[in-house]
């Protein structure tokens, strides 16, 4: 047998892991259009608002003055202190700007994190269904993800029993996503403190809590954080968030990790000999976001509720789905449980959800990404942050695509 020559040459640890499956459903709808197709992409979680327009003049201003250089690894200390502030302000913290390290990206953060940390054999929790990413890198840093799977009557949301249950003496991290992607699923106060307790009773545990998405939250909700609920875990948690979907910047990429100093240090090393620091002009960007107006977040999330609750109607209205309401976020992650083993009219065995998606795409033109990829199997899940008038039409077409089924 002939081995592939590149293929060999590749290390084992680049073998171990996939690419991004969400990127890849996007690029083929993208391939799609091209080509002429009638495409509706309901599979990048990207806002479809625009940057700010005071947020844009930041960065205009920064080119102006030729803020082009290189800035100090972890970011200016300017958008340090404008991190450590917003945190503070959000979540009644108290981090200073030495405990702060901007990255390029959230993704970023979580990949300096587990790097930074893990052995061979360490493992990470991770509630499912999750972001596609986490398990990823941490295979990529030699560590071993443990998949909890959270259940629907659940909220889609990690119980302290289940924590318990997982923790082993291999046990390095809690990743923790709320709201998360893809279920929209929020931890209030309560929830978490039910898993902080656990926490304190294993010291050598530590936390990521990814707060990404914690800015949208429906119907009058307020984001808790890890360390606001449980100010003893301050010293083994790591904060994570960015400015990509609160602020509509996600091409910006810019993520910040606030994290006890000593900890913080290593992600500079770390970051300082692959990345070194983020892009100027982006950072400077950053900086006006979190220090600037924050009102139109509120009137971005009134939309987002709007289309949360014209979407869910229109998928529950479709034969053979199901679909919780989603707390916060911008995705809906409905159950395909009602349409397995039917046949599409173009003649496709649903037989999975990746047969679902890929059906749906081929004959409606809706470009959405199967649950297994988000680790939970029998869902798809879909993005509304797009307009009303295309999120009525795709939610048609599912509908249609449904009734088809037999």
């Amino acid at each position: 047998m002939i081995r592939n020559p590149v293929m060999s040459f590749i290390a084992d640890r680049l073998n171990r892991i996939l690419p991004s499956q969400t990127i890849a459903v996007t690029q083929k709808a993208r391939a799609l259009k091209a080509e002429g197709r009638d495409i509706i992409s309901l599979s990048a979680g990207e806002p479809d608002f625009d940057t700010p327009d005071f947020i844009k003049r930041a960065a205009i201003r920064a080119i102006e003055a030729g803020k082009t250089k290189y800035t100090d690894v972890p970011g200016t200390l300017e958008l340090r202190k404008a991190v450590a502030a917003r945190l503070n302000a959000d979540f009644d913290l108290d981090y200073k700007a030495e405990e702060i390290c901007v990255s390029t990206g959230g993704k970023q953060v979580i990949y300096n994190v587990m790097v930074s940390t893990l052995n061979a054999g360490d493992e990470v929790i991770i509630p499912a269904p999750a972001w596609v990413s986490y398990p990823d890198i941490v295979t990529l840093a030699d560590g071993t993800p443990v998949i909890i799977q959270t259940a629907p009557e659940n909220g889609f949301r990690l119980t302290a029993e289940q924590l318990r249950a997982a923790i082993t003496p291999r046990t390095k991290w809690l990743c923790l996503n709320s709201p998360c992607n893809p279920t929209g699923a929020a931890y209030d106060e309560a929830a978490l403190k039910e898993l902080t307790d656990v926490l304190l009773d294993y010291p050598d545990i530590w936390i990521l809590t990814d707060d990404m998405y914690a800015k949208l939250l429906y119907d009058g909700a307020v984001a808790k954080t890890v360390v606001q609920v449980e100010p003893r875990l301050r010293s083994r948690t790591v904060t994570m968030n960015g400015v990509s979907k609160a602020y509509a910047m996600t091409g910006w990429r810019i993520g910040f990790a606030a994290a006890p100093v000593e900890f913080t240090k290593q992600l500079i090393k770390l970051q300082g000999q692959s990345t070194s620091n983020p892009c100027s002009i982006a950072q400077a960007a950053a900086q006006e976001a979190v220090s600037g107006p924050q009102d139109f977040i509120s009137e971005m999330v009134a939309v987002y509720q709007e289309r949360r609750n014209l979407v869910i109607g229109m998928l529950n209205d479709a034969p053979g789905l199901t679909c919780a309401l989603p707390e916060g976020a911008f995705y809906a992650f409905p159950s395909i449980a009602g349409v397995l083993g039917k046949t599409s009219k173009g003649g496709r065995l649903i037989e999975s959800d990746e047969a679902f998606v890929t059906a749906l795409l081929e004959e409606t033109g809706v470009a959405a990404v199967h649950g297994t990829a988000f680790l939970t199997p029998g869902y798809f899940r879909i993005s509304y942050a797009t307009s009303t008038d295309l999120l009525v039409e795709a939610c048609t077409r599912i509908q249609k695509f449904c009734q088809g089924l037999s």
